[in-house]
């Protein structure tokens, strides 16, 4: 079994910043991809930036390219997003996702894994 623990939201004003953090617990060896998703009120979940445990691939939804930046430490099993320059369109229920989990314990395990959510807004 995955948990996925996220914290780092709140409360931000236009222009500032924020990091959030994810860390994932459980008999893991290694995750696959790891990002980060978003859904506002009224709004469908979207894609907010994914990562791949190589590094060597990095997406982000369109609307935050350039001031957002995923990173991700496959030794701890953890991914971050620092989001620069935020504005009211960035306030939503952020959600860290893991997809592609080797268990110490079990075979490969393709199944998409959520967090609880964190709360970000921005707001005056």
């Amino acid at each position: 079994q995955v948990q996925l623990v996220e914290s780092g939201g709140g409360l931000a004003q236009p222009g500032g910043s924020l990091r959030l953090s994810c860390a994932a617990s459980g008999s893991i060896d290694a995750i696959n991809v790891m990002g980060w998703y978003r859904q506002a009120p009224g709004k469908q979940r979207e894609l907010v930036a994914v990562i791949s445990r190589g590094y060597d691939s990095r997406n982000y939804g369109d609307s935050v390219k350039g001031r957002f930046t995923i990173t991700r430490d496959n030794a701890k099993n953890s991914v971050s997003l620092q989001m620069n320059s935020l504005n009211a369109e960035d306030t939503a229920v952020y959600y860290c996702r893991a997809a592609g989990i080797w268990f110490s314990d079990g075979p490969f395990d393709d199944k998409i894994y959520w967090g609880q959510g964190t709360q970000v807004s921005v707001s005056l």
